[in-house]
Protein backbone atom coordinates (compact mmCIF):
# COMPACT_ATOMS: atom_id res chain seq x y z
CA UNK A 1 0.00 0.00 0.00
CA UNK A 2 1.67 3.40 -1.35
CA UNK A 3 0.32 6.55 1.17
CA UNK A 4 1.36 9.86 1.50
CA UNK A 5 1.56 12.73 4.36
CA UNK A 6 0.89 15.58 1.83
CA UNK A 7 -0.75 15.41 -1.53
CA UNK A 8 0.37 18.56 -3.26
CA UNK A 9 -1.54 20.03 -6.40
CA UNK A 10 0.72 23.36 -7.91
CA UNK A 11 -1.28 25.22 -10.63
CA UNK A 12 1.57 27.09 -11.98
CA UNK A 13 5.11 26.31 -13.00
CA UNK A 14 6.65 28.60 -10.39
CA UNK A 15 4.63 26.97 -7.56
CA UNK A 16 5.71 23.24 -8.42
CA UNK A 17 9.02 24.20 -8.42
CA UNK A 18 8.78 25.99 -5.23
CA UNK A 19 7.80 22.71 -3.70
CA UNK A 20 10.69 21.27 -5.05
CA UNK A 21 13.09 23.21 -3.56
CA UNK A 22 11.15 23.37 -0.60
CA UNK A 23 11.05 19.63 -0.36
CA UNK A 24 14.08 19.10 -2.26
CA UNK A 25 15.94 17.29 0.54
CA UNK A 26 12.75 14.90 1.63
CA UNK A 27 11.21 12.36 0.24
CA UNK A 28 8.84 13.50 -2.63
CA UNK A 29 7.06 11.80 -5.89
CA UNK A 30 6.22 13.64 -8.76
CA UNK A 31 3.51 12.53 -10.83
CA UNK A 32 1.05 13.52 -13.31
CA UNK A 33 -0.64 10.62 -14.99
CA UNK A 34 0.27 8.72 -12.03
CA UNK A 35 0.45 5.11 -13.85
CA UNK A 36 3.73 3.89 -12.54
CA UNK A 37 3.16 5.06 -9.48
CA UNK A 38 2.33 1.71 -7.89
CA UNK A 39 4.25 -0.43 -10.28
CA UNK A 40 7.11 2.05 -8.61
CA UNK A 41 6.31 1.23 -5.24
CA UNK A 42 5.66 -2.53 -5.52
CA UNK A 43 8.61 -3.27 -7.25
CA UNK A 44 10.58 -2.01 -4.26
CA UNK A 45 11.55 1.28 -5.63
CA UNK A 46 10.00 2.96 -3.22
CA UNK A 47 10.97 1.05 -0.09
CA UNK A 48 10.29 -2.29 1.05
CA UNK A 49 8.39 -4.01 -1.77
CA UNK A 50 6.89 -6.95 1.08
CA UNK A 51 5.53 -3.27 3.48
CA UNK A 52 3.75 -0.43 3.11
CA UNK A 53 5.00 2.99 1.82
CA UNK A 54 4.69 6.05 3.15
CA UNK A 55 6.03 8.88 0.99
CA UNK A 56 6.28 12.34 2.68
CA UNK A 57 5.14 14.28 -0.33
CA UNK A 58 3.38 13.72 -4.10
CA UNK A 59 3.58 17.09 -6.44
CA UNK A 60 1.06 16.26 -8.74
CA UNK A 61 1.59 18.23 -11.55
CA UNK A 62 -1.18 17.55 -14.30
CA UNK A 63 -2.95 20.59 -12.95
CA UNK A 64 -0.17 23.06 -14.48
CA UNK A 65 -1.01 24.70 -17.36
CA UNK A 66 2.66 25.41 -18.63
CA UNK A 67 3.31 21.90 -19.26
CA UNK A 68 0.31 21.08 -21.64
CA UNK A 69 0.30 21.03 -25.19
CA UNK A 70 2.60 20.87 -28.21
CA UNK A 71 4.02 23.59 -30.80
CA UNK A 72 5.85 23.12 -33.65
CA UNK A 73 8.32 25.49 -35.21
CA UNK A 74 11.25 25.85 -37.15
CA UNK A 75 11.89 21.90 -37.68
CA UNK A 76 11.36 20.48 -33.85
CA UNK A 77 8.56 19.94 -31.65
CA UNK A 78 8.42 20.79 -28.38
CA UNK A 79 5.84 18.51 -26.20
CA UNK A 80 4.65 19.94 -22.80
CA UNK A 81 5.55 16.99 -20.16
CA UNK A 82 1.73 16.41 -19.68
CA UNK A 83 1.36 15.28 -23.02
CA UNK A 84 -0.22 11.67 -22.55
CA UNK A 85 0.13 9.05 -25.67
CA UNK A 86 -3.45 8.89 -26.80
CA UNK A 87 -2.39 12.26 -28.17
CA UNK A 88 -0.06 10.68 -30.83
CA UNK A 89 -3.03 8.15 -32.16
CA UNK A 90 -5.72 11.22 -32.09
CA UNK A 91 -4.18 14.48 -33.27
CA UNK A 92 -3.74 14.78 -37.11
CA UNK A 93 -0.71 17.46 -36.67
CA UNK A 94 1.21 15.25 -34.26
CA UNK A 95 1.12 12.36 -36.28
CA UNK A 96 2.22 14.26 -39.29
CA UNK A 97 5.26 15.36 -37.59
CA UNK A 98 6.22 12.24 -35.80
CA UNK A 99 4.71 9.23 -37.69
CA UNK A 100 6.53 6.32 -35.69
CA UNK A 101 5.14 7.55 -32.39
CA UNK A 102 1.43 6.88 -33.66
CA UNK A 103 2.60 3.31 -33.96
CA UNK A 104 4.15 3.51 -30.80
CA UNK A 105 1.12 4.62 -29.24
CA UNK A 106 -0.55 1.90 -30.55
CA UNK A 107 1.69 -0.80 -28.75
CA UNK A 108 1.50 1.31 -25.56
CA UNK A 109 -0.47 -0.59 -22.69
CA UNK A 110 -4.19 0.12 -22.79
CA UNK A 111 -6.59 2.29 -24.03
CA UNK A 112 -7.03 3.77 -20.20
CA UNK A 113 -3.39 3.87 -19.92
CA UNK A 114 -2.97 5.68 -23.19
CA UNK A 115 -4.82 8.50 -21.62
CA UNK A 116 -3.43 8.89 -18.70
CA UNK A 117 0.39 8.20 -19.34
CA UNK A 118 2.79 10.94 -20.25
CA UNK A 119 5.89 10.67 -22.83
CA UNK A 120 8.07 12.85 -19.90
CA UNK A 121 6.74 10.28 -17.44
CA UNK A 122 7.86 7.58 -19.60
CA UNK A 123 11.62 9.11 -19.98
CA UNK A 124 11.49 9.33 -16.44
CA UNK A 125 10.90 6.17 -15.52
CA UNK A 126 14.17 4.84 -17.72
CA UNK A 127 12.88 1.43 -18.17
CA UNK A 128 15.14 -0.42 -20.65
CA UNK A 129 11.96 -1.66 -21.86
CA UNK A 130 10.57 2.23 -22.13
CA UNK A 131 8.54 2.24 -25.62
CA UNK A 132 8.58 5.66 -25.90
CA UNK A 133 12.30 6.24 -25.41
CA UNK A 134 13.73 4.48 -29.07
CA UNK A 135 11.44 7.18 -30.80
CA UNK A 136 12.32 9.86 -29.40
CA UNK A 137 16.78 8.69 -29.43
CA UNK A 138 15.72 8.46 -33.44
CA UNK A 139 14.25 11.95 -33.78
CA UNK A 140 17.36 13.44 -31.68
CA UNK A 141 15.06 14.00 -28.45
CA UNK A 142 15.41 16.54 -25.82
CA UNK A 143 14.61 16.44 -22.15
CA UNK A 144 13.78 20.17 -21.15
CA UNK A 145 14.39 20.38 -17.57
CA UNK A 146 13.77 23.30 -15.16
CA UNK A 147 14.44 24.37 -11.79
CA UNK A 148 14.07 27.50 -9.39
CA UNK A 149 16.88 30.05 -8.85
CA UNK A 150 15.32 32.71 -6.48
CA UNK A 151 12.36 33.86 -8.35
CA UNK A 152 13.90 32.94 -11.78
CA UNK A 153 12.94 29.77 -13.62
CA UNK A 154 16.39 28.27 -15.00
CA UNK A 155 15.98 25.68 -17.94
CA UNK A 156 18.34 23.41 -19.44
CA UNK A 157 17.91 20.81 -22.32
CA UNK A 158 19.36 17.27 -22.45
CA UNK A 159 19.70 14.92 -25.22
CA UNK A 160 17.57 11.91 -24.28
CA UNK A 161 20.37 9.71 -24.96
CA UNK A 162 22.65 11.52 -22.10
CA UNK A 163 19.40 11.93 -19.84
CA UNK A 164 18.96 7.87 -19.31
CA UNK A 165 22.02 6.99 -17.69
CA UNK A 166 20.71 3.89 -17.37
CA UNK A 167 17.95 1.11 -15.83
CA UNK A 168 16.14 3.74 -13.72
CA UNK A 169 18.65 6.24 -13.52
CA UNK A 170 18.39 9.80 -15.22
CA UNK A 171 20.66 13.20 -14.75
CA UNK A 172 17.27 14.44 -13.43
CA UNK A 173 18.00 16.84 -10.37
CA UNK A 174 16.07 16.49 -6.78
CA UNK A 175 15.02 20.25 -7.59
CA UNK A 176 14.37 20.02 -11.42
CA UNK A 177 11.15 19.09 -13.15
CA UNK A 178 10.62 17.93 -17.05
CA UNK A 179 8.80 20.53 -18.89
CA UNK A 180 9.15 19.26 -22.40
CA UNK A 181 10.34 17.15 -24.75
CA UNK A 182 11.60 18.69 -28.12
CA UNK A 183 12.35 15.83 -30.52
CA UNK A 184 12.73 16.88 -34.43
CA UNK A 185 10.26 16.70 -36.58
CA UNK A 186 9.61 13.92 -39.09
CA UNK A 187 7.22 15.37 -41.72
CA UNK A 188 7.59 13.66 -44.98
CA UNK A 189 8.83 10.25 -43.64
CA UNK A 190 7.09 7.13 -42.76
CA UNK A 191 7.32 5.43 -39.67
CA UNK A 192 7.27 2.52 -37.86
CA UNK A 193 7.44 0.67 -34.62
CA UNK A 194 8.37 -3.20 -33.48
CA UNK A 195 8.00 -4.73 -30.51
CA UNK A 196 7.83 -7.89 -28.85
CA UNK A 197 7.31 -9.31 -25.25
CA UNK A 198 5.84 -12.37 -23.33
CA UNK A 199 2.22 -11.96 -24.00
CA UNK A 200 0.45 -9.99 -26.52
CA UNK A 201 -1.71 -7.43 -24.61
CA UNK A 202 -0.57 -4.89 -22.00
CA UNK A 203 3.12 -5.88 -23.51
CA UNK A 204 6.58 -5.32 -21.88
CA UNK A 205 9.64 -5.00 -24.10
CA UNK A 206 11.77 -7.99 -24.47
CA UNK A 207 12.84 -5.39 -27.69
CA UNK A 208 11.49 -2.75 -30.10
CA UNK A 209 12.57 -1.30 -32.89
CA UNK A 210 11.25 2.30 -34.64
CA UNK A 211 12.30 3.62 -38.07
CA UNK A 212 11.35 6.91 -39.45
CA UNK A 213 12.77 7.37 -43.44
CA UNK A 214 12.23 9.34 -45.99
CA UNK A 215 13.44 8.57 -49.83
CA UNK A 216 14.24 10.52 -52.89
CA UNK A 217 11.68 11.96 -55.15
CA UNK A 218 11.74 9.38 -57.95
CA UNK A 219 11.81 6.30 -54.76
CA UNK A 220 14.87 4.85 -55.48
CA UNK A 221 17.51 5.92 -52.78
CA UNK A 222 16.93 6.50 -48.98
CA UNK A 223 17.09 9.74 -48.76
CA UNK A 224 16.97 9.71 -45.18
CA UNK A 225 16.63 7.31 -42.20
CA UNK A 226 16.41 7.27 -38.40
CA UNK A 227 16.83 3.86 -36.53
CA UNK A 228 16.85 2.88 -33.01
CA UNK A 229 16.00 0.08 -30.32
CA UNK A 230 15.24 -0.35 -27.02
CA UNK A 231 15.15 -3.33 -24.42
CA UNK A 232 18.70 -5.15 -25.84
CA UNK A 233 20.49 -3.17 -23.57
CA UNK A 234 20.59 -0.75 -20.08
CA UNK A 235 19.41 2.70 -22.40
CA UNK A 236 17.88 3.00 -25.96
CA UNK A 237 20.06 2.65 -28.58
CA UNK A 238 20.74 4.79 -32.28
CA UNK A 239 21.67 2.39 -34.83
CA UNK A 240 23.94 5.49 -36.51
CA UNK A 241 25.81 2.55 -38.56
CA UNK A 242 22.96 1.24 -40.13
CA UNK A 243 21.70 4.99 -41.02
CA UNK A 244 24.99 5.84 -42.73
CA UNK A 245 25.04 2.17 -45.37
CA UNK A 246 21.59 2.85 -46.38
CA UNK A 247 21.49 6.78 -46.34
CA UNK A 248 21.61 7.65 -49.74
CA UNK A 249 21.82 4.04 -51.00
CA UNK A 250 18.96 2.53 -53.48
CA UNK A 251 15.82 0.90 -51.89
CA UNK A 252 15.86 -2.34 -52.64
CA UNK A 253 16.00 -5.33 -49.79
CA UNK A 254 19.17 -6.53 -49.81
CA UNK A 255 20.45 -2.76 -48.98
CA UNK A 256 18.23 -3.13 -45.66
CA UNK A 257 19.47 -6.28 -45.20
CA UNK A 258 22.93 -5.52 -44.91
CA UNK A 259 22.24 -2.82 -42.85
CA UNK A 260 19.97 -4.82 -40.26
CA UNK A 261 22.67 -7.48 -39.82
CA UNK A 262 24.66 -4.76 -37.97
CA UNK A 263 21.44 -4.37 -35.23
CA UNK A 264 22.84 -7.47 -33.39
CA UNK A 265 26.17 -6.74 -32.61
CA UNK A 266 24.72 -3.60 -30.12
CA UNK A 267 23.11 -5.99 -28.04
CA UNK A 268 24.34 -5.41 -24.51
CA UNK A 269 21.48 -6.97 -22.39
CA UNK A 270 22.33 -9.28 -19.30
CA UNK A 271 19.69 -11.22 -19.68
CA UNK A 272 18.19 -13.49 -22.91
CA UNK A 273 20.83 -12.29 -25.40
CA UNK A 274 20.38 -15.01 -27.72
CA UNK A 275 17.49 -14.43 -28.47
CA UNK A 276 17.53 -11.14 -28.55
CA UNK A 277 20.44 -11.13 -31.04
CA UNK A 278 18.39 -13.39 -32.79
CA UNK A 279 14.96 -11.34 -32.69
CA UNK A 280 16.63 -8.21 -32.99
CA UNK A 281 18.02 -8.32 -36.78
CA UNK A 282 14.43 -9.77 -38.48
CA UNK A 283 13.16 -6.25 -36.50
CA UNK A 284 14.97 -3.80 -37.98
CA UNK A 285 14.50 -5.27 -41.53
CA UNK A 286 10.77 -5.20 -40.60
CA UNK A 287 10.92 -1.48 -38.99
CA UNK A 288 12.91 -0.20 -42.08
CA UNK A 289 9.80 -2.46 -44.66
CA UNK A 290 7.29 -1.05 -42.81
CA UNK A 291 8.36 2.69 -42.45
CA UNK A 292 9.01 2.30 -46.24
CA UNK A 293 5.25 1.09 -46.60
CA UNK A 294 3.69 4.19 -44.55
CA UNK A 295 5.33 6.55 -47.27
CA UNK A 296 3.95 4.64 -49.79
CA UNK A 297 6.89 2.54 -50.80
CA UNK A 298 6.38 -1.11 -50.87
CA UNK A 299 9.77 -3.34 -51.42
CA UNK A 300 9.20 -5.89 -54.07
CA UNK A 301 11.65 -8.58 -53.80
CA UNK A 302 10.78 -11.69 -51.31
CA UNK A 303 11.29 -11.02 -47.41
CA UNK A 304 10.53 -14.53 -46.33
CA UNK A 305 13.00 -14.34 -43.86
CA UNK A 306 10.98 -12.01 -41.57
CA UNK A 307 8.46 -14.87 -40.83
CA UNK A 308 10.85 -15.44 -37.83
CA UNK A 309 9.99 -12.51 -36.00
Amino acid sequence: MLTCDTYHIPTSLPEALEMLNRYANNDVRILAGATDTLPWARQGRAGDVTGDHNVENIVDVSRVPELNGYEVKAGRVRMGSNLVFQNFLEDDTLSLHLPNMRYCAIWFADDQIRRQATLAGNLANASPAADGTPPMVALNGEVELASLAGKEIIRRQVPVTEFITGPGKTTLADNELITAVNCDSARGYGGSFEKVGQRRSLVISVACATCCVKVSGDGRRFEEIRLALGGIGPVPIRLDDAENLLRGSDVTYAAISRAAKLAPNRVASRSRRDYREDVIQGFAERAIINALADCGHNIKEKTEELAHV
